[in-house]
């Protein structure tokens, strides 16, 4: 358990007017995959509750995991929620207003995923930039084993479906009731994929220098700005280390971060989400020189920053805030241990450590709901 100070009002208590949503506080639900959604990617009642439960435990801020974009080559697991169909919107109007009636703001995240696909009903194989095989192996939390297939490099006709599905699904995002949307550019996703050099290994405009690696994440953004209007919630979750790579970095260190920064506020992003990809964020966040990521964010686009990464630590989300690196901070595992952390951190009260059989042996809710019932048991 870790122990707080129920003193004085912790910075991340306090409201914020951001990127256009009003938040009465800087605390937010990152997303996390959990394979739980019907075969046919429409969300389920269970998924409704497990996001309530958030809001009501006094989160400022729900970001759904990633949703697949397109009936095409988007999804990525087996089981993933989709904001393609009638019905998915339906289903996700569900989890909008439940969120909402709990006081929360709730943006979808909207993801492709290229060649990290290991799951996809609607077409065999995968796509990406390159005809480059991933790292490592598929994930077993979300059902994947064996090495990755290489992808087939993608043609500009498959370029330009992405870019589409991604515009249909964030129109279908606000239909749902959602208050914005989280283009999903992090991790080794599609949009990562481009920007990474190893695996875009292209001669056209996407490929090359970093500003062309950049350029369908960023025309990604151009679209759906232009398909929502100036008065949507656009936001951008980067990342420079991946599911499959967690130690990458950025070659060109701060340099290439003020790069993809600033094209994607001209873009027309609302805010930035850096995640840490399972990392501590002073371990990821760091750059030569001391300065972090996040606050270079902050200090070269003027806009809104999420900052990730053990933000369940009341002395390091303190710091976070009160330094200026970020303006509002993410929680993963911490809120799947405590989905009342706010109403905790408010209190004083002590918070449960995170138990990594949550997610095992998948990250589902059924099995997070099983364990939880054996633990609780236990200590009966």
């Amino acid at each position: 358990m870790t122990t707080i100070d129920s003193g004085a009002a912790h910075p991340a208590l306090k409201p914020l007017h951001a990127a256009g949503l009003d938040l009465r506080n800087r605390l937010a639900v990152a997303p996390m995959t959990r394979v739980s959604a019907a075969p046919d990617g429409t969300p389920t009642r269970q998924m409704a509750e497990y996001y309530a439960a958030f809001a009501r435990g006094g989160f400022g801020l729900v970001i759904t995991e990633g949703t697949y974009t397109d009936d095409r080559y988007s999804q990525g697991y087996f089981n993933q929620p989709g904001i393609v169909t009638d019905g998915h919107v339906a289903a996700w109007r569900e989890v909008t207003e439940r969120v909402h009636a709990a006081g929360a703001v709730t943006v979808q995240q909207l993801m492709h995923a290229g060649a990290l696909s290991q799951g996809n009903p609607y077409r065999p194989g995968t796509v990406g930039p390159s005809a480059v095989a991933p790292l490592r192996e598929m994930m077993p939390e979300y059902g994947g084993s064996g090495p990755w297939p290489v992808p087939r490099e993608m043609t500009a006709a498959d370029i330009d479906e992405a870019v589409a599905g991604f515009v249909a699904a964030a129109g279908n995002s606000l239909r749902a009731g959602f208050d914005g949307v989280e283009v999903h550019a992090a991790n080794g996703y599609l949009l990562d994929q481009f920007l990474t050099d190893y695996t875009n290994r292209r001669t056209d405009g996407y490929g090359g220098a970093l500003i062309d690696r950049l350029r369908l994440t960023a025309d990604v953004v151009t679209a759906i700005r232009a398909g929502l209007g100036p008065d949507a919630v656009i936001g951008v979750r980067l990342s420079q280390g991946k599911v499959n790579d967690f130690t990458y970095r950025w070659p060109g260190g701060a340099r290439d971060a003020e790069v993809v920064f600033g094209a994607l506020a001209e873009a027309g992003a609302s805010y930035l989400h850096i995640a840490s990809e399972g990392r501590a964020w002073i371990e990821s966040a760091t750059l030569d020189g001391g300065a972090t990521i996040t606050a270079l964010a902050r200090r070269v686009t003027g806009l809104p920053v999420i900052a990730n990464g053990g933000m369940h630590d009341p002395a390091q989300a303190a710091e976070v805030l009160e330094d200026g690196h970020a303006d509002l901070l993410s929680l993963g595992h911490g809120a799947l241990a405590n989905p009342d952390l706010p109403r905790r951190l408010e209190s004083g009260a002590a918070l449960a450590e995170f138990d990594r059989r949550l997610l095992e042996p998948m990250a589902t809710l059924d099995n997070a709901e099983r364990h939880r019932r054996e633990r609780a048991g236990a200590a009966s």
